[in-house]
Order: C-alpha cells, then structure tokens, then sequence
C-alpha cells in the first residue's frame, strides 16, 4: 500500500512515524556500534605501534593512509549493493536480493586485485611524495602485509550490506566487537612476543590486521550459513556465476559513491596539510579536534546506511509515504544525536581534548589552548555534517548517486576548501579559518542534499 488508509484499520499518522524511528534505531544503532569498534581496531593499531617507536608509527601511518584510501574507494563502489538489495527486498524479490549480494562479493573481490598492484608498489609512491626513505621502506614492507586485509575486509563490506539490507544488522555490530578483541590479542602476542607467539614487531602488526580481517568475514559467513532465515537467500549459492547486469548496476551507481567519500576524506586530508603550514602545535590541535569529530561522525555514518535499507525498501514496495517516513525520520535522528554531541563538544572541551594530552608535555598546556576554539567550532557544524552525511545515505536509498558527488565535490571544495584557505591566509583568522571553512562546505552540502531528497517528486527522482 502506498498510502495510509483509517478507514482499513490501519495505524494513524504518528504511530506510523514512530514504529519508522524504531525501525530507524533498531537497524541504525548496531552499525553505529559496529563503527565505533572499527575506530578501536584502528586505535589499538595505532596505540600498539606507537609503543615500538616514532619511526615505526610513522611508517604506519603513512602506510595505512594509502591503504585506507584505496579501501575507501572499493567501500564506496560496494555500497551500491544497499540501494539494489533493498529495493529488491521491498518487493519481496529474494532472486534480486541475491543477485545484487553475489555480484557485490564479486566487485570486491575484482577491485581489491586491481587494488593491489598499486599497493604494491608503496614504496616508490611514498618516496614520489617525498617522504624519508627508511620510513617509506618500512612502510612498503608493512603494507605488503596489511594489503592481503582488504580481500577479506571489502568482502565483509558486501557482506555487511546484504546483512544491512534484510534488517540483520545485530550481527555486523557483534561480528566487528569479537574481531576488535580478536585485534587486540594478535597484536599484542604478535608485536611483543607474548603467549609463546614470534616478536615481530611492526610486521606482527601487519599479520595481526590480516588475522583480523578474516576472523570478521569466518563469522559472518559461518552465520549466513546458520541462521535459517538468511539461509534462505542462498547468497553463496552457485557463487561463480556472473550476473553481468547486476555487476555493471553496482558499478554505475557505485563509482559516484566512492568518489563522494574519497571527495569528503580529501577535505579533511588537505586540512591537515593547510594547518602544517601554520605549525606543529597547530596540526596536533587539529589532530585532536579531528579525531574527535570523526568519532561523532560514526553516528550519522550509521543512521546513513540505515537510511540506505530503509529508503530503499519503501522504494522496492512504492510507498511514497513510507519512502518519505524512512528519510526525514533517519536525517531528523542524525540531526538530534549531532545537537546532542555539538553540545557536548561546547560544554567540555577542554576535558574532552585532555583525554589525548600528556600533562607532563611541556606543549601540551599550548596544544589545549589552539584545540578550544577548533571544538567549538566543531560543536556548531555537528549539525551540518550529521545531516549532509545521512541525506547522502537516504539519496543513494534512491539511487541518485551522481547528482550528490556533484554537490559533495562542489561543496567540498569549491566553497569549504577554497574558504578554509582564503580564511586562514589571506584573512588571517589562521586555524579557525581552516575549520570556518570546514563548516561553510558541509553546511552547503547538508542544506543542498536535504533539498534534493524534499524535491524527489518534483525534480523526478522518483517516479511516485
């Protein structure tokens, strides 16, 4: 049914719209905790590292920046599979739902091998870049390791949205909480030489993630294979059949996806290298603010790919008000979790930039100061960033990907890196300017992204 009917004794209005918020944060929560433990994957990476010394974490650093890059690319061509399944699973098109499931293993697996031959070749990218020869040579080893993750992990990726898509989220959240304890385990015996295990160092690192990576796709495939509901779907059924059309689908919708997200993580790349230009104390600062706006963003990201499912089921059915319920409860739920976190970053700043900054530093007092007004400024664009991430996510639920890199790239960095610069030099206002500028971006971003799904009828985006 595409409309609400009293009289057939179905639901009114308002119970409609919260049994979608419910729908929305039951769907939405697990993959917003299921970020959050891929952050501490990440963060015992780094952490552990750190404990062999500068020249290690830096290696690691820049090696896992090319990897990251090159993984977010394959992430965002992969996410196309949501829209697909979803809408296939609104029309109770299982065949559908398998089709768009199996050709995304199938994208993951051919753009991770692409994929690999630039990793492989880390080492004189590192150096092009101009980077110090031992820590590049480092770094190439370790990545040489660490590339062997992305097969399984973008595998997990398409996993994940056919999970996403027929409302099985719960198992993303725990199949990433078990491979951060996994992580932790195997960095630690395989860095340190503790339990019996080899002291590898840097390269124990690098095994640690690839272990890592393959215990979170051994679950969710032993899952797949157990849970009787999903089983049903028979995703690995008949795997190496190719399903042209539904490959080149994923492709056409996915390409615009990544490049929106490698658009977005670029931003945020090149203002880091605008602060460097200030000073070292200025980048730590925006480090922090940073790394701490990047946990709240998690939230969104979840509430996005929620958003995807949701949208894109009410679109497989044509339910023009379920459609409607789906992306305005997902960017209202995004925009109140951002108030929320905004305030957070307004009232305690300065307990929340502690958590990173050893007293005992002789700068750390100077990096408190500079890192204040970044947070604060942080706080008032929450909102933008929460609400341009999530309208993204209901417009790929559409399908409409192209329209959104093309508003994404402008906003990005027509107007937020052309300001960030024209603010921080020429102006003067130095790193407030750089993060001015940040927000002036996703503030265009939320407001044009948000009007494009309102204006879905009119401008024919869809057909109800």
């Amino acid at each position: 049914m595409t409309r609400v009917e009293h009289a057939g004794g179905q639901p009114p209005a308002l119970s409609l719209w919260l049994t979608e918020y419910k729908a929305t944060l039951v769907l939405g929560l697990p993959l917003i905790g299921a970020q959050l433990a891929q952050m501490a994957i990440n963060a015992t990476d780094t952490l552990m590292i750190g404990w062999l010394g500068a020249q290690q974490l830096a290696a690691s650093v820049l090696a896992l920046q090319l990897f990251f890059m090159s993984w977010l690319a394959g992430l965002g061509i992969i996410q196309a599979v949501m829209p697909l399944a979803s809408r296939a699973e609104g029309q109770g098109d299982i065949r559908g739902v398998r089709r768009a499931s199996r050709m995304g293993i199938w994208v993951a697996f051919a753009y991770t091998s692409l994929a690999m031959t630039w990793l492989w070749n880390g080492e004189s990218i590192l150096l092009f870049l101009g980077q110090d020869p031992e820590v590049s040579r480092i770094a190439a080893e370790y990545l040489r390791v660490v590339q062997w993750s992305m097969y399984p992990s973008l595998f997990v990726v398409a996993l994940r949205s056919f999970l996403t898509c027929i409302q099985k989220a719960q198992i993303v959240l725990w199949a990433t909480v078990a491979s951060a304890l996994v992580n932790a385990i195997l960095d630690y015996g395989l860095i340190f030489g503790a339990w019996g295990l080899p002291e590898l160092g840097i390269m124990g690192a690098a095994i640690a993630s690839v272990g890592t990576a393959f215990a979170s796709a051994i679950i969710l495939v032993i899952y797949i294979f157990w849970q009787p509901e999903v089983r049903t779907y028979e995703v690995f059924v008949r795997l190496w059949r190719a399903d042209w059309g539904a490959f080149f689908e994923i492709l056409r919708l996915g390409w615009p996806i990544s490049l929106m997200l490698l658009a977005e993580t670029g931003l945020f790349g090149a203002s880091a290298f605008m602060m460097g230009w200030i000073g070292t104390l200025e980048l730590a600062a925006h480090g922090i603010a940073a790394q701490l706006t990047g946990i709240a963003f998690m939230i969104p990201v979840g509430f996005s790919n929620a958003a995807i499912a949701r949208v894109g089921r009410a679109l497989g059915r044509q339910d023009a008000d379920g459609l409607q319920r789906a992306g305005w409860c997902a960017i209202s739920l995004a925009a109140a979790f951002a108030i929320f976190g905004g305030g957070l970053f307004w009232i305690f700043p300065e307990a929340l930039i502690g958590f990173y900054l050893d007293e005992s530093n002789p700068n750390a007092a100077a990096v408190l100061v500079m890192a204040v007004p970044l947070l604060i400024i942080a706080g008032l664009f929450q909102l933008a960033d929460g609400v341009q991430g999530v309208a993204s996510g209901v417009l790929r639920g559409l399908s409409d990907t192209k329209i959104p890199m093309m508003i994404a790239i402008f906003g990005y960095w027509a107007i937020g890196f052309t300001m960030a610069y024209v603010l921080a030099f020429p102006l003067g206002f130095g790193p407030e300017g750089i993060w001015a500028g940040l927000a002036l971006g996703l503030t265009f971003c939320a407001v044009s992204l948000t009007l494009r799904f309102h204006k879905r009828r009119e401008w024919k985006i869809v057909p109800f």
